[in-house]
């Protein structure tokens, strides 16, 4: 079985006399695989211990088959720079034939059958001298468009990095969310308790508790959901690994990390910096490039070319005696008119190349829309977290107080179900935010171009071996 990083190519053993395999990646992840790794995607199929979010990501860049599909482009481009590259080197042809004739009425009488074998081998040489830069062109056209494949590919790694980023951290607020509707399964429970108590002590009335027992019975529908929430979470999670949604997949919990209100706040700076480091940018630049070159190889191809020809030829026949035969030559073609298909081709061509820069000016917009709105969210998930800590704090207090006072007499059902309620919202916001700010960072940093394995890693104290 080939390795994972293997490059096929190379496995198979076939001749590339033009090195093209060193052109691409080495492996899906290859362009941002860990320094640390011996080996890019060099790891065990089963990991005896949790996996951080470094090695959920490092899985998902190997066995995505997003990325796979990205560098299989990328290595399909890179073999097209070869076949370009080969124009420039001279076709070497060798022919043979064997053939049994037969003719009747040789000599004029009628019957009169003669059969002869006929033998002949060729060997034939072309070569083109001079083709206005045509080749070269086309080889040109043949890097940049290659150079869009590996932007391609850079851009496929960082959009399932990000993804990878976003199902580990979704896994862990699915399962805080959990928790928080046991707490008010709970609290519900224990509302519906006293209601229950105060009926049959006479200090209560039935509509109380059908209120009680109508607020619990939203906590538990809440619970259910939340625990069917957390399952599909960790069927995404093992999707974007690569594995089948009902692959068991353990996790470590994330090191926590204080939210940051002082990070750079030059928005126009970030999107300088964006609009320098997006693969996707750089692919389209590549493209603009290529496009450029393929005008000037269709100029090219309606201009004289100058080609070598040579031939080596032998013939046998039964009949006769043997003999061989030799050309070397210099043919000059000049195409004078082609039904105007040479103007047409380049109009395309230049047309094409207007319409790649168009594409790369609204990507380049679309990246300051995207720097813009990932900055934007960060900011307000990192306010949002602060106020919803402090939400939950003052609602902690305010169903404490409440059911207190229900129990002792003072208050009604309302005010309990209320404050409960308000809790678990507060709770589930304050679990929004925590890992929205965790995921608005990451994708700050994809927005941005720079999202790898450094932008995620957990602060040295903090980081586990895996």
């Amino acid at each position: 079985m080939m390795a994972v990083g293997a490059t096929p190519l190379a496995a198979a053993g076939a001749a590339d006399p033009f090195a093209t395999a060193d052109l691409t990646a080495k492996s899906p992840a290859a362009s941002i695989a860990q320094p640390t790794l011996v080996l890019p995607c060099d790891f065990p199929a089963v990991s005896p211990s949790p996996l951080s979010l470094s090695d959920v990501v490092e899985r998902a860049l190997c066995n995505n088959p997003q990325t796979h599909e990205a560098w299989a482009n990328a290595r399909v481009q890179a073999a097209q720079v070869g076949v370009s590259k080969s124009a420039k080197l001279p076709a070497l042809n060798a022919t043979g034939a064997i053939s049994r004739n037969e003719t009747n009425g040789t000599g004029g009488q009628i019957g009169n059958t003669t059969s002869y074998t006929q033998q002949s081998v060729g060997l034939s040489l072309s070569y083109v001298l001079y083709d206005f830069g045509a080749r070269s062109a086309s080889v040109e056209n043949a890097k940049q468009v290659l150079a869009a494949a590996n932007a391609a590919q850079d851009t496929a790694i960082q959009t399932v990095f990000l993804s990878a980023v976003q199902s580990y951290y979704q896994i862990f607020a699915a399962q805080a969310a959990v928790q928080a509707a046991v707490e008010a399964e709970k609290a519900g429970a224990e509302s519906l308790k006293a209601a229950t108590v105060r009926l049959e002590i006479g200090a209560g009335t039935p509509a109380d508790k059908l209120q009680a027992q109508t607020a619990y019975s939203q906590a538990v529908l809440n619970r259910i959901r939340a625990e069917g929430d957390a399952k599909n979470a960790q069927g995404v999670l093992a999707n974007v690994m690569g594995l089948d949604a009902d692959t068991p997949v353990l996790i470590a919990p994330p090191a926590e990390q204080t939210p940051d209100e002082n990070f750079e706040r030059d928005v126009a700076r970030l999107i300088d910096e964006a609009r320098k480091n997006r693969p996707d940018l750089a692919a389209a630049e590549a493209q603009i490039k290529a496009a450029q070159a393929n005008v000037a190889a269709q100029k090219a191809s309606g201009m004289p070319s100058l080609s070598l020809s040579a031939d080596l030829n032998y013939n046998d026949t039964t009949v006769s005696d043997p003999f061989r035969s030799s050309a070397l030559g210099i043919a000059l073609s000049v195409p004078l008119f082609t039904g105007y298909n040479t103007t047409y081709r380049i109009r395309a061509a230049q047309e094409q190349v207007a319409g790649r820069v168009a594409q790369r000016n609204l990507l380049s917009q679309q990246i300051a829309l995207d720097v813009w709105k990932a900055y934007q969210g960060l900011i307000t998930e990192t306010h949002s977290l602060q106020s919803s800590a402090d939400l939950v704090a003052s609602a902690v207090q305010s169903e404490r107080v409440a059911l207190g006072r229900y129990k002792a007499g003072a208050g009604s059902i309302l005010d309990v179900v209320t404050a409960q309620s308000a809790l678990a919202s507060a709770r589930q916001q304050n679990v929004q935010a925590l890992y929205g700010w965790y995921i608005a960072k990451a994708t700050l940093a994809q927005a941005m171009g720079q999202l790898d394995f450094a932008a995620v890693a957990a602060p040295p104290a903090e980081r586990r071996t895996p």
